[in-house]
Formats: structure tokens, C-alpha cells, sequence
């Protein structure tokens, strides 16, 4: 390493959290700020809460039994038509065997 050109490392570093958490570390910088902490942060207090002002989940449910009966839908149209078919083979079949 060359010489005088590094900043200078600071091993009791203070990092000030809006919670008025303070955590101790090494960094360039003697003191730094900042909002929202491992202490105060609703994912790890376990205060997290989900909030749905738009009804998101609403709506994809919706979408969901509604492609839910469009294809069940298919499917019944899909064996009525296949069964319909084997019905015309089926005569088809028989009047030949008549003949």
C-alpha cells in the first residue's frame, strides 16, 4: 500500500439510528446517520404488517376462479364434442355393418 494516500480508519465508528439506537463499528467516517434500523425496522420487530388499500389480492382472486371456470368450462365442451364424435362413428359404424 502506498503511503498517505488511504483515508484514515476509524475503529470506534458510531452509526446513529432515528431510534436513538447507536451501533458501534470501523469505517472512514467518525459518525453517520441514518432512519430505519435492525431495531426499529417492522421486519425484524416482527410489526410488519400487510396492507392492501388497492385490493390487489381481491382482484387476483377474482381472476383466479374466473380462469378456474373458464377452463373447466373447456373441458366439458372438449368431452361433450368427443362424445358427440364417437356417437356419429358409432352410427356410422352401424350402418355400414348393415349394409
Amino acid at each position: 500500500m502506498k503511503k498517505e494516500i488511504h483515508p484514515n480508519y476509524n475503529t470506534e465508528a458510531m452509526i446513529k439510528c432515528a431510534c436513538g439506537n447507536i451501533i458501534k463499528t470501523g469505517s472512514t467516517k467518525k459518525e453517520m446517520e441514518m432512519e430505519i434500523c435492525s431495531d426499529c425496522h417492522p421486519f425484524f420487530t416482527g410489526k410488519e404488517k400487510l396492507i392492501d388499500s388497492t385490493g390487489r389480492v381481491e382482484k387476483f382472486r377474482a381472476r383466479l376462479e374466473s380462469s378456474k371456470a373458464k377452463q373447466e368450462k373447456i373441458k366439458k365442451t372438449a368431452s361433450k364434442a368427443t362424445a358427440s364424435k364417437a356417437k356419429k362413428e358409432a352410427t356410422k359404424e352401424k350402418k355400414e355393418a348393415a349394409k
